[in-house]
């Protein structure tokens, strides 16, 4: 069984999202452009980001990402148990990506371990 490994918030206004979880939970920030941040734990390490949604983000909101050996195999799965495809499968800096809603309309992410 996985964990999450990534999490991610998508949002209108990253900045005021940012301001608000660094309030709240005390996350150190590193913003990377005027698009994304990574926000991390008590020790400083990324463990999410905060991103700025627009016109053509494939979705808004929290996506918390599991960890698969795979990531085109795992949506491909996901699809055939009656997944949405939300964010094709992309290379990021750091890892694998896709999202897709369950057949409850929740966005899930999967990263590559």
């Amino acid at each position: 069984m996985s964990s999450a490994a990534w999490f991610d918030i998508s949002t209108p206004d990253a900045l005021r999202a940012r301001r608000f979880y660094q309030e709240l939970f005390g996350w150190p920030v590193h913003v990377l452009d005027d698009t994304y941040a990574l926000v991390g734990d008590e020790d400083g390490r990324p463990t999410g980001g905060v991103g700025q949604a627009g016109p053509d983000s494939p979705y808004t909101g929290l996506v918390a990402y599991f960890p698969v050996d795979d990531v085109d195999a795992a949506l491909a799965r996901a699809e055939r148990l009656g997944a949405t495809r939300i964010l094709s499968p992309t290379d990021t800096p750091a890892s694998r990506i896709a999202v897709f809603t369950d057949l409850d309309g929740n966005h899930v992410g999967l990263i590559s371990r």
